[in-house]
């Protein structure tokens, strides 16, 4: 479908594709946007042409973006976020009334102020209705409680990981894949949690969408221990680099070696 923008609402919220007519935008655009039943606004992540729907099952028709934000639109983005500030401590004070297990992690307006989202954490389900109702009641506007997990949080947060740079799921990564200890194990990392883990505390992300990467470049490698043969004798691998295609192989007659796959030094 021609015209469509993917569109990040607010500061963490669902990435999702907008109409955006005869709109010219670009990225890093902050718009304002149809959203449910009011208006919000978000920032442009991606645009020219693209499918919104599946194939498959009904289609909805997609919401629209109503302008670029103007300057007044940018004053009230601000005075929502202070707006937030003090609904977040009056949501953690019901919170601590109704005396539910749950951690307030964020809170958020919509543009039009018709809608609070709150986020939270909590290790199993919460009835939060009585909670709910008397937000209702405080701020006289539609509430909404999500509650996310640890990775959904360390993205509302941001940060940057071991490698100095700011986190995959808080950049540009829409959605969160599996992550196995077997991707760990497979790119020879050290199997240590604090250091293949992110600040969410689980798996790095990373390790999923470089595994697929690694095990191209892996191919016809062969794996710290094994025997191999060289043009100059038999040894033991002792260390592989995966990216320059090199091993580090010890000789049974002695000293070391590096081979390179490239110049096909390697003699099954």
């Amino acid at each position: 479908m021609e015209g469509m923008i993917l569109v990040q609402l607010r500061n963490s919220g669902p990435v999702q594709f907008y109409q955006a007519g005869n709109l010219i935008l670009k990225v890093g655009d902050c718009v304002i946007v149809e959203h449910d039943r009011g208006l919000d606004y978000g920032s442009v992540v991606l645009h020219g042409q693209a499918h919104c729907c599946h194939e498959d099952g009904p289609k909805e028709a997609p919401k629209k973006i109503i302008r670029l934000a103007k300057e007044s639109d940018l004053k009230q983005i601000d005075d929502n976020r202070v707006k937030a500030k003090e609904a977040y401590n009056a949501c953690e004070k019901k919170i601590a009334e109704h005396k539910l297990d749950m951690k307030l992690v964020k809170a958020e307006y919509s543009f039009d102020r018709s809608k609070i989202l709150f986020y939270f954490t909590s290790d199993g389900r919460v009835d939060f209705r009585d909670l709910v109702k008397d937000l209702a009641k405080v701020f006289k506007a539609r509430i909404e409680l999500r509650q996310i997990g640890v990775r959904d949080e360390a993205r509302l947060f941001g940060g940057y990981g071991s490698c100095g740079r700011e986190l995959c799921c808080r950049k540009f990564l829409k959605d969160f894949e599996p992550v196995t200890i077997k991707m760990a194990k497979e790119e020879g990392l050290p199997l240590n949690p604090p250091k293949i883990s992110g600040l969410c505390g689980r798996l790095m992300c990373c390790l999923s969408y470089e595994y697929e990467t690694y095990k191209i470049l892996s191919k016809g490698l062969p794996h710290e221990g094994e025997h191999i043969n060289t043009v100059q004798g038999k040894g033991k691998v002792i260390s592989v680099n995966v990216f320059k295609r090199l091993v580090s192989v010890q000789l049974e007659e002695g000293g070391f070696l590096e081979v390179s796959f490239k110049e096909r030094e390697y003699v099954k």
